[in-house]
């Protein structure tokens, strides 16, 4: 588990609480475990996704989830319990990175839910808050305007960000998390996998 030892360390002097798990299907069922009779909502993440931990937790919990619910379900997803989500970008220094579009994510790292959980695979980690928001732009950003159909630069040559002006473009804010907001210490965690995850 070497992998996570370095940034493990810098998210906990950051004041984030870490946990590390070897596969995603731990991880899975931790969050199956630790979150029981709440309102849960989700951020757009195709880790989540892959995880499938809406279907666990919605047995148990009332999820919702824009991506299968529809947008209808964004203002009941604001005011979730806990909200279960990943990253764009990962900084061994520390830094969690998260590019919007609409904004409903990014709003609900930084505010208004008694528990705030990331879910981040190895795949996301840079070794420095400048390469982690390279990866988010150049890497996360096209993958992410390809499998909505957007018809940005980025999705039609799938190589990197183009800082376009399309009306499509769905990299519209940056959220860059150094420390858990205040009063949040003890409620946000982050969940390192020692797998690819998402992108």
């Amino acid at each position: 588990m070497g992998t996570f030892d370095v940034v493990k360390k810098n998210l906990e002097d950051r004041g984030f609480q870490v946990k590390v798990f070897a596969s995603g299907a731990e991880a899975a069922a931790y969050l199956d475990g630790s979150i029981d009779g709440v309102s849960v909502a989700f951020g757009g993440s195709c880790t989540l996704q892959e995880l499938g931990v809406q279907e666990r937790l919605a047995a148990h919990n009332r999820v919702v989830w824009h991506w299968t619910d529809g947008k209808e379900v964004l203002p009941e997803a604001a005011g979730a319990q806990v909200y279960v989500t990943s990253a764009n970008g990962l900084a061994e220094t520390g830094e969690i990175l998260n590019i919007d579009g609409a904004g409903n994510r990014a709003a609900s790292t930084l505010y208004g839910h008694r528990r705030l959980i990331f879910v981040i695979g190895r795949n996301k980690l840079a070794p420095t808050y400048e390469e982690a928001l390279h990866r988010a732009r150049n890497i996360a950003g096209p993958k992410n305007a390809q499998r909505l159909g957007k018809k940005t630069p980025c999705a039609v040559k799938g190589d990197r960000c183009y800082d376009c002006r399309s009306p499509e473009r769905i990299c519209r804010g940056l959220v860059v998390l150094w420390e858990p907001m205040m009063g949040m210490e003890q409620s946000t965690e982050v969940l390192l996998v020692d797998e690819e995850l998402g992108y």
